[in-house]
């Protein structure tokens, strides 16, 4: 526990670096169906640094997105997943630790969202490994009202209502979970992977296997490539 302490201090120190430098780390999410491209939020320093610190050591390489959830979400990270025989249940995989909560009213489950999975603690810890990218869907008035309610102690900006509106994604998650990271390209990816077939434990039927890396990129250049403004 003391070397993951010591190794997180050193990350965050790292981000608040990169936070106040021209550069941004990349990460590529890779699937059968293709790539997708997101970035890490500074808003979530403890997330941000875990991910990373995980994505370099390649622990998510050969693991699967095991649980999907059309119009809601597709989730990955466990590690029990790299070789888990057909039909396996899978979702009680962890790394031995927690993240703390990094809740953020202005980060929110708009489509392709980064969050963390987490079990039902009352601190509303993350999972050490495990995440989810939003599928979602649109709502009109009346329905996003309806989610709303769900969340009653959580405000919506009128931003984030149109946003909802238009774009999409899982309003009665907010306030919930964590969300530490976006998608920023191929929203299809996530179309597709959300769509596949699936058993009774929502696990896809056929393995959809993940690699993802992380780059380290000047901030002018994402935007420019993909349209993220930082």
């Amino acid at each position: 526990m003391k070397k993951i302490v010591l190794i997180l201090s050193l990350l965050l120190i790292n981000q608040a670096l990169t936070a106040q430098s021209k550069k941004d780390y990349l990460i590529t999410i890779t699937t059968s169906w293709g790539e997708m491209h997101a970035i890490l939020y500074d808003q979530t320093p403890q997330h941000k640094a875990n991910f990373l610190k995980l994505v370099d050591d390649k622990f998510y390489d050969g693991l699967l997105f095991h649980r999907i959830i059309n119009l809601f979400m597709i989730q990955g990270g466990d590690p029990q997943s790299r070789t888990a025989t057909q039909g396996m249940m899978l979702g009680n995989g962890d790394v031995g630790y927690k993240v703390p909560a990094e809740i953020t009213p202005e980060l929110f489950h708009k489509k392709g969202a980064l969050a963390a999975a987490r079990d039902n603690n009352p601190t509303k810890a993350s999972s050490g490994c495990q995440f989810y990218v939003v599928h979602g869907q649109v709502w009109n008035d009346l329905t996003l009202q309806q989610q709303m309610a769900r969340s009653p102690q959580r405000v919506f900006t009128d931003t984030q209502k149109q946003i909802y509106k238009t774009i999409g994604g899982t309003p009665h998650l907010d306030g919930n979970y964590t969300v530490f990271g976006q998608v920023i390209d191929n929203l299809w990816v996530i179309d597709s992977v959300a769509t596949q077939k699936r058993d009774g434990n929502n696990r896809p039927l056929k393995d959809i296997t993940m690699k993802i890396t992380c780059k380290k990129m000047r901030k002018k250049k994402i935007t420019k490539l993909y349209g993220w403004e930082f």
